[in-house]
């Protein structure tokens, strides 16, 4: 009896620990907020037993501190550049992987950029425009390029607020802290932003393009749920929903 009762007493103490799912901490820039939540809700309906937890912010902060030894498991960056930087520096653990093409809006409530394009932001009832920090966050680099493509940069310029990242620029157009705003399209397609105002695509021919990329990092090198999330995110069904929200084939 005193046999049972221990075995019964271990078993209890045990299945919590082996019925918690497995966690996978993932870095991912603004622009993933609702394609990637989407695309993790699907991947979770067959893998319960892993629980990924999605921080969402710019490219280069997460860089810097990925660099600095962040105990990330994946790293989603808007520009290939930085995992190939971290490639370099050695804080890799898996071959890099593109997983799209970004494109950028001018989005505004205030009028509707496709009447004149690029030159709506000089418009006179435009007094201020939200972009990306473009020290930081490859969508505010984009911004400047296209504004500088367009001959238009040196007229708006001193009217330009900058978010820490483009969901926080985003942010600051859906609340009227800026009349317009040149913001991922991923988040113009969003179900907060969409019905709230209208966007003009940027061509792609107006700014470097924007190649974004997925990499396992070093501390997850041998871990096969980052490897099997990576799969799903370069399959069909998460490709599905990367199109939904505005993400291009990468080149």
């Amino acid at each position: 009896m005193k046999v049972l009762l221990l075995c019964c007493v271990l078993w209890w103490v045990a299945t919590p620990l082996y019925s918690q799912p497995r966690k996978l901490m993932v870095a991912a820039a603004s622009d993933l907020k609702y394609a990637l939540d989407s695309v993790i809700t699907a991947y979770q309906s067959t893998h319960q037993n892993v629980a990924i937890t999605a921080t969402y912010g710019s490219s280069g902060k997460f860089f810097e501190q990925i660099s600095n030894g962040a105990p990330f498991d994946m790293f989603f960056s808007a520009d290939v550049a930085y995992p190939e930087k971290l490639e370099t520096l050695g804080k890799t653990g898996q071959p890099i992987q593109k997983y799209g093409r970004g494109r950028i809006v001018i989005w505004s409530k205030r009028l509707d950029p496709n009447t004149a394009g690029m030159k709506s932001l000089v418009d006179k009832q435009i007094k201020k425009i939200a972009i990306a920090n473009p020290e930081h966050a490859p969508y505010g680099r984009r911004a400047v390029e296209a504004m500088k493509q367009a001959n238009i940069y040196d007229q708006v310029s001193a009217r330009l607020v900058y978010g820490e990242n483009i969901s926080q620029a985003a942010q600051f157009v859906t609340t009227g802290a800026a009349d317009a705003g040149i913001i991922a399209l991923s988040l113009a397609l969003s179900p907060a932003m969409k019905p709230q105002g209208k966007y003009f695509l940027i061509p792609e021919t107006n700014h470097q393009p924007l190649e974004q990329a997925v990499v396992i990092l070093k501390q997850a090198a041998g871990n096969p749920d980052a490897r099997t999330f990576q799969e799903f995110v370069l399959g069909a069904r998460a490709k599905a929903i990367l199109t939904y929200f505005g993400f291009s084939d990468p080149k």
